[in-house]
């Protein structure tokens, strides 16, 4: 068969996007058809860098050209992406703003945003990270940045924070606004305003995600920023224990509230269990079990994956390197998936507004 531009795209109707349930071809996805004799070559745009099914896909669009157009095409397939955008943005240079989140302290939850927001780099986005958590700000110790103080710049009358780079992302934390060693004993109008001006006055330039480590509980932070911005959805983290998940409860029902209203892309349970490393093989589920995942199908939430107690992980916050960074261990490929998976959720939820709309 005569290899055209028209049985191209009549094959790749074929092949469907699992997550937003349409064809690549009615979803925009196929770019820069080329055709030279038995030579295809196109462009798979997807939704995001991070894309956990990109091989699957590419698997299947060469799949469907030998089947429907000729068996024996010689296929050149870019696999590119475009991150999707959230239907209201806060800024035209920001596409989605991440918040993770947890109704105690002791989960985890800055340790998860950390590991994300590299994860989503690693993957190919272009990230920033909010250290948001005005009483306990630990992003400066898990980047090894205590001390650092971000400069300001001038443009237009208007002066703005240079936001850190490191670990291939941008990163603002109230700790660099104070002294490690002293308390901050701020009021909720002047907590609100703090933080505000991380988001306003952060020279953030162009992010495909910007991940927000939010404090525990349900407070005046939580109620400002997602009424103050538009968020593309909440990562929860908790751990196994009834505790733990009785406040993980309240979080969620603060984002399910209506006037908030932030999806909740899934449900993160960190130290699920404990692995010696001795006896590799035995899980010890020392806070419980399975709390998580009930959580999740409680309301009707992803379960985004399980995260060992691992030493590891610890020593490579407190060293300044988060534990993702240590490329083909388990923690790091961990990291990745979840990386993958919540840029996953955030396309659905994008697609699924703008569906709406």
């Amino acid at each position: 068969m005569l290899i055209t531009k028209e049985n191209i795209l009549s094959a790749l109707k074929n092949v469907e996007d699992p997550d937003l349930k349409k064809d690549l071809v009615t979803l925009g996805m196929i770019e820069d058809i080329v055709i030279d004799g038995l030579t295809v070559k196109f462009s798979v745009v997807l939704t995001t860098p991070a894309c956990p099914m990109k091989d699957m896909l590419e698997n299947a669009c060469r799949n469907a050209i030998k089947h429907f157009v000729n068996k024996e095409a010689d296929m050149i397939i870019n696999m590119t992406s475009r991150v999707t955008t959230a239907p209201q943005v806060f800024s035209k240079n920001i596409k989605n703003i991440i918040v993770v989140a947890s109704g105690k302290g002791g989960v985890g939850k800055s340790t998860v945003a950390a590991n994300l927001a590299i994860g989503l780099s690693l993957n190919g986005a272009k990230v920033g990270l909010i250290d948001a958590d005005i009483y306990g700000p630990s992003i400066p110790i898990m980047f090894g940045l205590e001390g650092a103080k971000p400069k300001a710049s001038e443009a237009n009358g208007k002066t703005s924070i240079e936001p850190i780079e490191k670990h291939g992302i941008k990163l603002l934390s109230m700790g660099f606004f104070t002294d490690p060693n002293q308390p901050v004993p701020w009021r909720g109008p002047m907590i609100s305003t703090a933080v505000k001006q991380l988001f306003n006055d952060g020279a953030w330039g162009e992010l495909d995600y910007l991940v927000v480590d939010l404090p525990p509980g349900t407070g005046d932070i939580h109620i400002t920023l997602t009424q103050s911005f538009p968020i593309a959805g909440a990562v929860i983290v908790t751990t196994p224990q009834q505790v733990a998940l009785a406040d993980a409860k309240r979080g969620i029902g603060m984002f399910k509230m209506d006037a908030i209203n932030v999806p909740i892309l899934g449900i993160v349970e960190n130290m699920s269990y404990f692995t010696p490393a001795e006896l590799p093989n035995n899980k010890y589920y020392i806070f419980g079990k399975n709390g998580g995942k009930e959580l999740a199908e409680m309301y009707n939430a992803p379960f985004l994956t399980e995260l060992p107690l691992v030493q590891s992980i610890s020593e490579a916050s407190d060293g300044g390197s988060p534990v993702v960074l240590q490329s083909g261990t388990v923690m790091s490929d961990a990291f990745m998936k979840l990386a993958q998976l919540v840029a996953q959720q955030v396309a659905i939820q994008n697609n699924k507004l703008q569906t709406q709309q």
